[in-house]
């Protein structure tokens, strides 16, 4: 055989094992939880029952007669590919989950890849925060602002079936008898969630807050036509930053 044929040969091949190497590449990727856009029907992550989302049927499922922050949850679902922030509360029937995404995985949005997310960040390469006017501050209350932040979706739907399933299951595997688990990245419900978190880390009763607690969920995820109030406005009325809109 020539040597001209065998470097043919030996071209081939490396070109063969070149592309089954991209192809598992690609396949492991996709497999990864680095990866929510992948609709195939092999993927582990979309095994078993969905994790998330209304299960129950029940009209008063967001009744719920206390709540609790959890850190421990709210970290283990921050640690999640593509998720950056995570704010996690229990409930004596459910868990509610709010989230801010990042760059850290593709797929995390549903409706083909659109992009849903609630803020522009152009500012960041005009070294300012609001590029709409120029200005280089805003109220530190929120930890989701229109601009320069971490990804913030208006409908829960916005986010991909994959990362609804992932973070659903790192939650039940957790805290198995939640009934339901409820996931939403609304910028305004994330801003409402941090005011709850935030009396927990400084020790405050929440049982007095279960009633706005109750209003900000049943409105998000129950339907309901009653609009929560933030809280920080309800201790101060003549607090300037209104509220964003609450998706559904």
């Amino acid at each position: 055989m020539s040597a001209r044929r065998i470097l043919a040969l030996i071209g081939t091949a490396a070109l063969f094992l070149g592309l089954f190497a991209g192809c598992n590449y690609k396949s492991f990727y996709q497999k990864s939880n680095y990866d929510y856009a992948s609709r195939g029907g092999n993927d582990p992550k979309m095994m078993g029952v969905r994790s998330y989302g209304a299960t129950t049927g029940d009209s008063k499922q967001h009744e719920n007669k206390y709540f609790e922050y959890s850190s421990s949850l709210s970290n283990k679902v921050a640690d999640l590919p593509g998720v950056n922030t995570a704010i996690v509360f229990l409930t004596d029937k459910n868990a509610y989950v709010g989230i801010l995404t990042d760059w850290t995985a593709t797929g995390t949005e549903a409706r083909g890849g659109h992009r849903s997310h609630e803020q522009d960040n152009t500012g960041t390469t005009e070294g300012v925060y609001n590029v709409s006017n120029g200005s280089s501050k805003w109220s530190n209350r929120q930890v989701a602002t229109p601009y320069n932040s971490y990804f913030s979706h208006k409908d829960y739907m916005d986010l991909s079936t994959e990362l609804r399933q992932v973070i659903g299951n790192a939650v039940r595997s957790a805290f198995p008898r939640a009934q339901e688990v409820h996931i939403s990245a609304n910028r305004e419900y994330v801003n409402q969630s941090l005011e709850f978190a935030k009396a927990a880390w400084l020790k405050k009763p929440l049982a007095p807050l279960t009633a706005d607690f109750n209003t900000l969920v049943q409105f998000t995820f129950g339907g309901s036509d009653n609009p929560p109030i933030p809280l920080y406005m309800k201790k101060n009325p003549q607090a300037k930053t209104p509220p964003a809109s609450l998706g559904r």
